[in-house]
């Protein structure tokens, strides 16, 4: 596949390296296509003596990394989206193979990167502080902001580059290093961003540690959330996985953005537009087989025009077609692996048994196209918001749909799970969409009207609330989150007072 060797990757390769470690052809990690089960390359995993060394490095490299003015780095982060622009089919291509997203999902995640480089070149230039008035005669206060250090970064496979350029771009132009820790199901994105990264780095002379990459399973990722030396840990992945790094990383003091589960519903007014509803409501389902934090996993529908509504899922659902990502007239690519598949089998037992009612059947595919074992069905079930099955996130496309009278009912069912990223609504009535937003609306990270749960752009801050984890990436403020704040005052008289009038006098 010419795509990988675009890339710097040797398909089938036992010698795949990550740039930042030797080949250890004992302890290997193997990348499998969940689009035919073929094994694509094989990548060294991170022993503990070689990550010692690289975090060595990554700190040599931040003391003199850290003194280049911030437009300067935010350069470096300019040439790195021109680099991604011209690498962005390749590029969209592993992602969709390697990860089984869609190909233009794929292009999309890579858009993703180019936009937040963007973002953070200008950025660069408008990193401000505030200057406060001081209560003291001849005094001046200021507050400015500082580079943490180390910034530790966990991505989950879903988007197995764009998340990575989420906290790298803005983490660089803030001063900071950084040490990647991909998902083991999807290490080939990341040994293709740092061949991408590498040389426009080479060609700028910027410090070797300022990218570092490590590999492997959850051990790898422990040593770095336990190093005190690692400042800053973003993680991306389950709330199961967000509490324990919380826990480790609190226990020394360190700093957490922590994007974990979601659980996210759209509301279908009676004042909605329902065709365009059921776009929103189907791509939100079925995107990237249902594997996305921001996926639609549960659709409240008012009951005057939920049996409307219903038959217009049933049709679009019999539409979809499912098979190889790589080929733009599916809609719907595998899932990342067959512990995906048995989850998934595993939720829509565990549905039924629980009164839930399937009325658009799931099931794992067979048969030509379907090889690797990963395809399965994209399902609908009617049920209530208080099984247990829906309050958990099913990473997998199975869509719950429910009935409700008011709004006030709606708002309560769609806050009532414990996550709280992404929500929506659809209707044209003005008061529902404003109630929808204001405090006492979604409880959730992110709320849209009119669009879908997914879909995020980068010019907002992204996160959740409750299980979801607090943190927040990507646009607005968010460079905040990779800095620490100094308050400055300066006393430029020929006395001391002190504040709040307090006296000190030593005769």
């Amino acid at each position: 596949m010419e795509f990988l060797h675009q890339l710097g990757i040797k398909p089938n390769n036992s010698g795949t390296s990550t740039g930042n470690q030797s080949w250890n052809e004992d302890k290997v990690l193997e990348s499998y296509s969940p689009v035919n089960g073929q094994l694509i390359a094989k990548v060294s995993v991170t022993s503990y003596e070689q990550y010692q060394l690289l975090t060595k490095k990554a700190m040599e490299a931040y003391e003199e990394w850290r003194m280049w003015p911030a437009p300067k780095r935010g350069d470096i982060v300019r040439q790195l989206g021109d680099a991604l622009r011209a690498n962005k089919h390749p590029l969209g291509q592993l992602v969709s193979y390697e990860m089984g997203k869609s190909l233009q999902e794929g292009l999309g995640e890579v858009q993703e990167m180019i936009d937040i480089c963007d973002f953070a070149v200008g950025l660069s230039r408008q990193m401000y502080g505030l200057t406060m008035h001081s209560e003291r005669p001849k005094h001046r206060m200021y507050e400015q902001w500082h580079p943490l250090g180390i910034v530790g970064i966990i991505s989950a496979f879903n988007f197995p580059v764009a998340v990575w350029n989420w906290n790298t771009a803005l983490a660089w132009i803030c001063g900071n290093v950084c040490i990647w820790k991909p998902s083991e199901k999807t290490p080939l994105c990341s040994v293709a961003v740092q061949n991408i990264v590498a040389k426009v780095f080479a060609e700028n002379n910027v410090p070797e540690g300022v990218s570092c990459i490590i590999q492997g399973d959850r051990t790898v990722g422990e040593w770095m959330t336990k190093d005190k030396n690692v400042a800053l840990v973003s993680a991306t992945g389950s709330t199961r996985m967000g509490k324990e790094i919380n826990s480790v990383v609190s226990e020394r003091f360190g700093k957490t953005i922590l994007e974990l589960g979601g659980n996210n519903a759209i509301i279908i007014s009676q004042h909605a537009d329902l065709d365009m509803s059921l776009i929103g409501a189907v791509f939100g389902a079925v995107g990237t087989a249902g594997q996305r934090c921001t996926t639609t996993r549960r659709l409240i529908i008012h009951e005057s025009v939920y049996d409307a509504f219903k038959q217009k899922l049933v049709k679009a659902y019999s539409q979809l077609s499912i098979g190889d990502p790589l080929d733009s007239k599916n809609h719907v690519g595998p899932l990342i692996d067959k512990d995906a598949v048995n989850n998934y089998l595993r939720s829509i037992q565990q549905c039924k048994e629980q009164g839930g009612n399937f009325i658009v059947e799931g099931g794992v595919l067979e048969g030509a196209g379907y090889e690797s074992g990963c395809y399965v069905k994209p399902c609908i079930a009617e049920a209530t918001n208080d099984l247990a099955i829906v309050q958990h996130e099913t990473f997998a496309p199975i869509l719950y749909i429910m009935k409700y009278k008011t709004l006030e009912e709606a708002i309560a069912m769609q806050n009532g799970v414990p996550q709280g990223l992404s929500s929506a609504i659809f209707t044209l009535n003005m008061r529902e969409a404003e109630q929808f937003l204001a405090h006492i609306g979604s409880d959730c990270g992110i709320a849209n009207v009119n669009i879908g749960t997914s879909g995020a752009e980068i010019g907002g801050a992204f996160g959740g609330e409750k299980e979801t984890g607090g943190g927040r990436e990507s646009g607005s403020d968010a460079w905040k989150s990779y800095m620490r704040r100094q308050t400055n005052t300066i006393n430029w008289s020929s006395q001391l007072p002190l504040a709040q009038g307090i006296s000190f006098n030593l005769g």
